[in-house]
């Protein structure tokens, strides 16, 4: 079993736990055996699924092999009882302090950022391991979320060393917007999931994002 020891760059991947079981596992299976991925986070809309337990499992052991972490979407209970390695919150979470008291040591923790560098503050003072910015442009996923401002990205990237992701809208096509900032990944959801190869598609984002990286690190 390999050993999860934290976050990697490029994509990081959100899954539906509403998409029929075996649909999901193999699209999943498709997607580790072709590209790197930097975690996968399982988002919490477990409505009438009475297995999530078992569908957690069975996601965290396709993901092992790979060492590429799990992340439960603010559901922090499940990861006693899970092979999870994490949690992502989309809020700053009430009494953190009990949170980390009722999950195993050394946790993956990581949180939804949007205007606020007050939140980033946070983020960092209480030594998360990520945060995730949403949304950069406009999203049908993420349409609960303003869109950020650049400038908070470029402000946020001066106040922390946290890895920063990027949610919301990215796509392969529009991601060379993005070469002003510095960030360590993309979210992705729908851009992979719903895509008729969605191997391809991951390998897609990876590409563009090492070649936009590359070009920000060729322009300092």
């Amino acid at each position: 079993m390999m050993e999860i020891k934290g976050i990697k760059k490029g994509v990081y991947l959100v899954i539906d736990p509403q998409m029929e079981e075996a649909v999901l596992i193999n699209k999943l299976q498709q997607i580790l055996n072709k590209s790197q991925i930097a975690a996968i986070q399982v988002w919490d809309n477990f409505q009438n699924i009475e297995n999530q337990v078992s569908l957690i499992n069975r996601i965290c052991e396709l993901c092992r092999a790979t060492g590429t972490p799990v992340l439960l979407n603010n559901n922090w209970k499940l990861l006693n009882l899970t092979d999870a390695d994490g949690v992502h919150f989309d809020e700053i979470p009430i009494e953190l302090r009990t949170i980390k008291k009722g999950i195993p040591e050394n946790s993956l923790l990581g949180l939804t950022c949007n205007n606020n560098l007050d939140t980033v503050k946070w983020a960092d003072r209480n030594k998360l391991d990520y945060i995730s910015f949403c949304s950069i442009f406009p999203s049908t996923t993420a349409n609960s979320c303003d869109l950020v401002d650049f400038e908070i990205i470029k402000k946020a990237r001066l106040l922390t060393k946290m890895p920063i992701f990027l949610a919301g809208g990215i796509k392969p096509a529009n991601m060379y917007l993005l070469k002003e900032l510095d960030f360590e990944g993309v979210a992705v959801i729908s851009g992979i999931m719903s895509a008729k190869n969605p191997s391809t598609s991951a390998e897609n984002y990876n590409s563009e994002f090492k070649k936009i990286k590359n070009e920000s690190f060729n322009n300092r």
